[in-house]
């Protein structure tokens, strides 16, 4: 390797953790039996795996390395052996051209041109799942259900009492009031296939500009039935679609503007397996005939917003009220719905081609056909969608 220039990531967090386990060696020896170890873990969001643990003499020789000038590797303090290896793990970038490390530094350029608020970029990067199934893990710790968590888990902190000053007045309940208690997380879907024209309207409601407005070259900003910051609307469609009238299963881009679809190019077989991925293994959403990907562009929103403290919040807050438009707008039209952010990013983004360092898949969500019997627990204590079940 031959390095001549080097600057450190353009963003990088380090963590001290330590891990604890048990040995029967440690309470024979007098102690608690409780080994503990503590390592330096490095948050960089450039990196696909988004952290890799590093050694102690890495913490304070990346300290002397500028994220923003290029730097004479001799200047740094450390051996040419040490800024190789921190090269290597992709914590410092070099002017030359190294094999297998080239898309570690066109990662970092395009970090840097995003503009991301560092801590928020740290975050996305580091809550991403890949493979995750949780509906097979909650299975295996106990906490799918109320009394295996109670059982795994301290009991919840009592809630503060609080004494009214002023009780306000009780209004007539009048239809959209009705549509709000309608309004409950479906887990039982039908295997009907969706009417086209109900799959549609849905689309048109929720996610379709009513308006574009273009007040400069390239400047653009949407209408739609839900609120967003700066008026960008940076959250992008991505559908999975399984049983819809008349539209071929598979993946799809949804284009707000033309009220159409494009078709995604890759894997279109085994449908059932990816919406299965995408949820983490909940079983009881990837039935939907329809699953809706949320994600958020950064550049749409971090032109205006560049290194902002919220920016990354208010996409967080975009695909917040696109579900709740979904969930109101099926359950008008006498359909289920639900969102979950326990989701595997990195399966989303291989299946639909995002980049997941210019598009954060925020939450899926997903509507169809009710079952008429529920076998999954739905959490409708009013009774209303499940008049007939007794609690």
């Amino acid at each position: 390797m031959k390095v001549t220039k080097i600057r450190r990531c353009s963003i990088l967090f380090l963590e001290p953790r330590e891990t604890v386990h048990f040995s029967l060696g440690a309470v024979l020896s007098g102690g608690d039996g409780l080994v503990r170890h503590g390592t330096w873990q490095a948050i960089a969001p450039h990196l696909e795996v988004g952290e890799v643990e590093i050694e102690a003499w890495m913490v304070s020789l990346l300290g002397t390395i500028s994220p923003s000038r290029w730097m004479d590797w001799e200047d740094c303090g450390g051996s040419y052996e040490q800024i190789c290896a921190l090269i290597k793990m992709g914590l410092v970038i070099a002017t030359d051209d190294i094999d297998d490390l080239e898309h570690i530094r066109r990662n970092d350029e395009k970090l840097r041109a995003t503009e991301w608020w560092p801590l928020a970029a740290a975050c996305a990067a580091s809550a991403r799942w890949s493979n995750v199934d949780s509906a097979a893990d909650m299975e295996r710790n106990g906490t799918n259900t109320v009394a295996g968590l109670m059982r795994s888990r301290e009991a919840p902190v009592p809630e503060p009492d609080s004494v009214a000053d002023t009780y306000l007045p009780r209004c007539e309940p009048d239809a959209f009031d009705e549509l709000l208690r309608r309004r409950v997380t479906c887990r039982n879907f039908s295997g009907r296939s969706l009417a086209l024209a109900d799959f549609a309207r849905m689309m048109e409601r929720v996610f379709s500009a009513t308006h574009v407005e273009e007040p400069a070259k390239g400047l653009r900003f949407l209408k739609r039935s839900s609120p967003s910051g700066g008026g960008f609307h940076a959250t992008d469609t991505y559908l999975l679609v399984q049983r819809v009238e008349g539209l071929v299963p598979g993946l799809y881009r949804y284009l707000p503007e033309s009220h159409a679809l494009k078709q995604v190019e890759g894997e279109q077989k085994q449908l059932a397996q990816l919406a299965a991925q995408m949820v983490a293994g909940q079983h009881w959403f990837a039935n939907a005939p329809v699953m809706v990907a949320l994600a958020a562009t950064y550049r749409r929103s971090y032109w205006k917003y560049r290194n902002h403290a919220k920016a990354y919040r208010a996409l967080i807050l975009d695909s917040g009220h696109l579900s709740q438009t979904l969930y109101l707008s099926a359950t008008d039209m006498g359909m289920g719905a639900f969102v979950t952010a326990a989701i595997n990013e990195a399966q989303i983004e291989a299946m639909f081609g995002l980049d997941p360092l210019e598009k954060g898949v925020i939450a899926v969500c997903g509507f169809g056909y009710r079952t008429d019997e529920m076998s999954i627990t739905e959490f409708d204590p009013g009774r209303v969608v499940w008049p007939a079940v007794v609690g």
